[in-house]
């Protein structure tokens, strides 16, 4: 019989892409675990000054408009959310309600860590193209 539940640390998680100098080291969460009803990752900083979120929005041709919502795991990172700048300790969630609204987040701290969590509003998850690039789904 299969357990009510899973665990696994981040440290366990290897992710699927080379890290960019200057970027952040991506811990495919929904994956590892086998998550079905959101995309979930965790994103990694290791130096300040290192990017945390990529530059994106949430509209693509033939894909999700998610929402998305940062939560400020461990050190401190900028965020930039539609021109605007905001600093984000550790404890920190970042609510991202537009899908349009262009979004990025820089490390302040060595190790900054965020997790994101995603899904379109009133819509079934389907796994982002983005993703489904890097696991066979």
């Amino acid at each position: 019989m299969e357990r009510a539940y899973r665990s696994a640390h981040l440290s366990e998680m290897s992710s699927p892409t080379e890290r960019e100098e200057g970027s952040y080291e991506w811990k495919p969460i929904r994956h590892h675990l086998g998550v079905s009803a959101f995309g979930v990752n965790a994103f990694v900083a290791p130096q300040a000054g290192d990017q945390v979120v990529e530059e994106h929005t949430e509209i693509q041709e033939n894909a999700a408009r998610h929402e998305e919502l940062y939560f400020v795991a461990s050190g401190r990172a900028r965020f930039t959310i539609a021109g605007d700048e905001l600093e984000a300790p550790a404890g920190t969630c970042v609510l991202v309600a537009d899908p349009a609204a262009r979004r990025s987040a820089v490390a302040l701290e060595p190790g900054t860590t965020v997790l994101a969590v995603g899904a379109e509003p009133g819509a079934p998850y389907a796994v982002s193209g983005w993703e489904r690039k890097y696991f066979d789904q």
